[in-house]
């Protein structure tokens, strides 16, 4: 794909995301868009977004269940850029009129303490670069209309990222098995979705490896600082004006937001 429609693309998506319209998905009218084109499309989406005074804190994975793989027919996850205009506080609401079709996921966070650069990254350099983990919420949303998405679609989207929602509490993740930690998710008091971080490339820090790795293969580190969104314990919920959202994850504790 030639450096004119790659950035042509960009603009459109972050024209979508201004305009808060969605567009065609990107994928009908260009079938043979790569993977790899896609991320530059990603690039030059974020690119407007740095000019306008975003400024990147951290990444997102996306697609780490077996159930959104199959969906999308690949087998590997994929990432975006988290930006500082994204994030929002324990029990802050979220302003339905600046997204477009939103679902919530709940997630697992991990705030780093030291750089991870790869390739050779491993599980135990993850657990050794991590500050602690939070619960958090993943406010995905997408530019492509009525979520018709492949997974060049999501890719050239920022991985379909929304905001997000961080939990209060930051927790040393030495003495838990982030597996075996349970979510449970309530919509208006009611609960809709289970799950567990073994929903998450088998385990959270698997997905980070991931990431890690991926990044490191294009000369890009994960820094001191940064938050990293790890993947959606348990199916997404979709949302409108009025819900209110909680959950918790066992060993790590809770979020809550509500949306007007």
């Amino acid at each position: 794909m030639d450096q004119k429609t790659i950035e042509a693309l960009g603009d459109s998506l972050y024209d979508a995301l201004v305009a808060r319209t969605p567009i065609a998905p990107l994928s009908a009218a260009h079938p043979d868009m790569t993977i790899e084109d896609a991320y530059h499309v990603q690039q030059r989406m974020i690119a407007r977004r740095l000019e306008k005074g975003d400024r990147v804190i951290g990444k997102k994975i996306g697609v780490t269940s077996k159930a959104v793989m199959n969906m999308l027919g690949v087998h590997q996850p994929d990432f975006g850029y988290l930006l500082d205009s994204m994030v929002f506080n324990e029990g802050e609401s979220v302003d339905m009129d600046t997204l477009i079709q939103p679902k919530a996921e709940g997630e697992i966070a991990f705030l780093l303490k030291k750089d991870l650069q790869g390739p050779g990254v491993t599980a135990a350099d993850v657990l050794a670069a991590t500050e602690g983990v939070m619960a958090c919420f993943e406010i995905v949303d997408s530019r492509i209309q009525d979520w018709k998405i492949k997974i060049q679609d999501t890719v050239a989207d920022n991985a379909s990222c929304g905001v997000f929602v961080l939990g209060d509490q930051l927790v040393d993740i030495a003495d838990l098995d982030l597996a075996l930690a349970g979510m449970v998710l309530e919509k208006n008091g009611e609960i809709v979705v289970t799950g567990a971080g073994a929903a998450t490339m088998a385990h959270p820090v698997n997905a980070m490896v991931w990431l890690a790795n991926m990044l490191g293969s294009l000369g890009i580190a994960l820094k001191a600082g940064d938050i990293v969104l790890s993947g959606a314990m348990g199916a997404m919920v979709p949302v409108a004006r009025g819900d209110n959202l909680r959950m918790t994850i066992g060993g790590i504790g809770g979020c809550s937001v509500r949306f007007v």
